[in-house]
């Protein structure tokens, strides 16, 4: 069952056309792990609309640029990081199941 959901969650992301490159696809094309791949980026930033809100997206681009304050935000005391954190890895999750 949960296969299925992951395949037809993949179809929607994949056949969706891309409105416009956001935060995350913008800084996923420039960075060094994603070597410019624009359908891998295109993909994560299809989840990312789906999965955080602009506000988060541009948060969550910045780990693209500064891995570190991706670690700083984790091991965070705050509320409201790790409400962020909850909703990050979501994403995240999502985004490695759907865009590989």
């Amino acid at each position: 069952m949960f296969n299925r959901l992951v395949i037809a969650a993949a179809a929607v992301v994949l056949t969706t056309p891309l409105a416009m490159a956001g935060p995350i696809d913008s800084a996923c094309v420039r960075s060094d792990r994603a070597r410019g791949n624009a359908p891998l980026c295109g993909c994560i930033q299809q989840v990312a609309n789906r999965a955080l809100s602009r506000s988060d997206q541009r948060r969550a681009a910045q780990f693209f640029r500064d891995p570190h304050r991706a670690q700083e935000v984790r091991t965070s005391k705050r509320d409201s990081d790790n409400a962020f954190w909850r909703r990050y890895r979501n994403f995240a999750s999502q985004a490695e199941a759907l865009c590989r």
